[in-house]
């Protein structure tokens, strides 16, 4: 070893010493841990944790609850517990060099409760989680990490406070929503992020392991300025997460609860991505080792018209017509793809149909649905999976097959659901295909009375297993989730942030939504999606602009129109137009923008992206119907508001300069996208 490593060696030994030195000499009854920005200590009077940054307390009296399945409507308490005993360890992890922070509760005719605290001095937040131990099988379907009766206050009471609700999924048109503090009681899944708009200060909570539960965070009612009680749980199964039963119950003599993160940031936007990419060190994203996809859908417009010589025609309209002009990916391909209805292809069609993509320069993509049946028959023969019936494989709950969506549930461990991926996959991968967008994936997640594999105990079990078989069978493909969860997210390189959108300002406005406030999805996904850019069917010019700029700020960038030889003309003219922006497109990357402010329900109107060189990436949208006049500040943006700007507004070309603030007016339903430099 050189003496340069053991310099480094005797120096991280050196850093446990003392903070073990610290812990174990300090005022008898406080139990504390400092390290880096954290102190940790235990409240002797509450029997709880309190969680202290840079002196300032931002979680006080943290305990653990549970629900025992015997005494489903008791909730336990660890501060209900004798005093625990508390250790501190060094720890060295995924995560980095830290401390580990352990309390233990032992109690008569109780689980034994170990509560951990991983600190880490390097990182912005605190993890935590526990598990329930007995010598008798014992079961549960909700744990909480983190109960806060009543939070300290932490924000300033000007400008305006929020708590952000997150969904579950993006099914059914859901938005997200950043609400005013004005609320008795919010429930966001996975996490939520409350912070004061105007200072950006926020508090991050939220779940970085999706392997057993549906996670949610309970925040109760406090005042304009600053929230009340906080839960942050291991059990949700509600209606927003499409389940009619509750979560089930995890069984064992060993039973943990989700590990789960605890932050405070100046920047609650920094915090989420934080946040994400924290789930990243849990679970990796799916690699990609190639350029942001570029292309087209067929449910954009065509749907079920979709035919055989519909799809040649687009491929060769792609190749004469826009790949030679500016629309094409880094790589110089395209994705072309195929939604529902290619099933009325034949096989021979569908290798055709790809052997033109691939002349053509471009990539074949389709479509599957592999969690659903769409026939709702029961006692019919499973095609693909023979000597099954459709009965056989729904996912019951309280003795019925569960409809979402105008389909039947599917059991995701059932042999059959892996017999139908082995044929499908197979049939694809003759045809030629290597991109597939998976849709109506949360069906496969749902709760359920029971799975064909008895090892599964809960609906996000259920949907591992599943995207388990997924990955075997399609992981050579580029997987794009279309309807999904947002976690667990490392099965597939992209998923659609949000619900449909189609072309008109509002369709971009919905998709800006989710932008707004799950941009950060980037960080645990390769991308994001913003579905099928559509620009013909009636909408004026301007919201042909923003819907693209709402997909070259979000993601991947798929475009939707019918550019079949018989497809409206007005579709291809204004693709023709609008498609071939050379400056647009090249900022399109696949890195999502970030919004500047977190105002409320709807979309934020203003997206920043800085990129590696210093420059700024802006993209303003009006979704109004009338002219809106901006004055933004440099400083506000990010931007040091000393220095002199340049800006071009890459839509129309057209150059200006920046002081302390860019002003300029975006016409009605329309947007402006900026390179703004030194």
């Amino acid at each position: 070893m050189g003496n340069l490593s053991i310099i480094k060696t005797f120096a991280a030994a050196f850093a446990f010493v003392v903070a073990g030195n610290l812990f174990s000499g300090c005022v008898p009854g406080s139990k504390q841990l400092d390290a880096g920005h954290w102190s940790l200590s235990y409240d002797v009077e509450a029997n709880a944790i309190d969680i202290r940054k840079d002196t300032l307390l931002v979680y006080n009296n943290i305990y653990a609850t549970f629900r025992l399945s015997a005494h489903a409507e008791q909730t336990v308490r660890s501060c209900n517990y004798p005093k625990p005993k508390i250790t501190v360890a060094p720890l060295s992890d995924a995560f980095g060099n830290g401390f580990i922070y352990t309390a233990v509760y032992t109690a008569d005719n109780l689980p034994k409760l170990t509560q951990v605290f991983y600190v880490y001095p390097e990182r912005d937040y605190v993890l935590t989680d526990f598990m329930l131990e007995s010598e008798t099988e014992i079961a549960s379907n909700y744990m909480a990490p983190l109960n806060v009766d009543q939070t300290p206050k932490l924000f300033a009471e000007n400008g305006s406070s929020r708590a952000l609700f997150v969904p579950f999924d993006n099914d059914k048109w859901i938005r997200y929503q950043s609400h005013p503090l004005d609320f008795n009681s919010l429930t966001s899944y996975e996490v939520t992020a409350i912070f004061n708009n105007q200072d950006r200060n926020a508090l991050v909570i939220g779940s970085v392991e999706h392997d057993n539960w549906k996670t949610a965070v309970t925040i109760g009612k406090g005042n304009s300025h600053n929230v009340g009680s906080l839960v942050c749980y291991g059990g949700a199964a509600d209606e927003l997460t499409r389940d009619s039963k509750p979560h089930g119950a995890l069984k064992g003599t060993k039973v943990k609860s989700p590990k789960i993160l605890l932050a405070y940031m100046p920047d609650w936007r920094k915090g989420l991505e934080n946040y994400a990419a924290a789930n990243a060190i849990v679970a990796p994203p799916k690699t990609w080792n190639k350029a942001v996809p570029f292309g087209w859908n067929s449910w954009g417009v065509l749907k079920f018209g979709l035919t055989y010589p519909k799809a040649l025609e687009v491929s060769d309209y792609f190749k004469a017509k826009l790949q030679n002009n500016h629309f094409l990916n880094p790589d110089r391909t395209l994705y072309v793809g195929l939604d529902s209805g290619w099933n009325s292809f034949t096989e021979e069609e569908l290798k055709s149909f790809a052997d033109r993509c691939k002349a053509n320069g471009q990539v074949a993509g389709v479509y599957w649905t592999p969690f659903t049946d769409w026939g709702k028959k029961p006692e019919r023969e499973i095609k693909d999976a023979p000597g099954y019936k459709y009965s056989d494989v729904y996912l019951y709950a309280n003795g019925k097959p569960q409809e979402l969506d105008g389909a039947y549930a599917l059991d995701p461990t059932h042999p059959a659901v892996e017999t139908m991926m082995q044929k499908i996959s197979a049939l694809f991968r003759r045809a030629g295909f290597e991109y597939v967008k998976m849709d109506f994936m949360t069906h496969g997640a749902m709760e359920a009375d029971k799975w064909h594999n008895p090892a599964i105990q809960t609906g996000i079990q259920g949907y591992n297993y599943g995207m388990q078989l997924l990955n075997k069978y399609f992981g050579d493909m580029y997987i794009n989730l279309s309807i999904s969860p947002v976690f667990p997210a490392h099965y597939a390189q992209s998923r659609r942030i949000a619900c449909d959108a189609w072309n008109k300002i509002k369709d971009t406005e919905y998709t800006l939504n989710a932008t707004s406030y799950g941009w950060w999805q980037d960080r645990v996904y390769q991308f994001n999606d913003a579905d099928h850019v559509v620009l013909g069917g009636g909408a004026t010019e301007g919201e042909n602009r923003a819907r693209i700029t709402s997909a070259v700020i979000t993601g991947i960038f798929i475009t939707g129109d019918d550019y079949s030889l018989a497809g409206p003309a007005e579709g291809k003219a204004r693709s023709e137009r609008f498609l071939t922006n050379a400056d647009v497109n090249g900022i399109a990357n696949g890195k999502a923008f970030r919004p500047v402010e977190g105002n409320g329900k709807h979309s934020e109107n203003v997206f920043v992206r800085f990129e590696a060189d210093g420059t700024c990436h802006l993209a303003v949208f009006n979704y109004s119907d009338s002219e809106q006049a901006f004055s933004l500040s440099l400083d506000r943006l990010g931007l040091n508001a000393t220095d002199s700007r340049s800006v071009r507004e890459l839509w129309r070309g057209t150059e200006t300069t920046a002081g302390k603030t860019l002003d300029f007016s975006v016409p009605a339903k329309d947007a402006m996208l900026f390179r703004i430099s030194k």
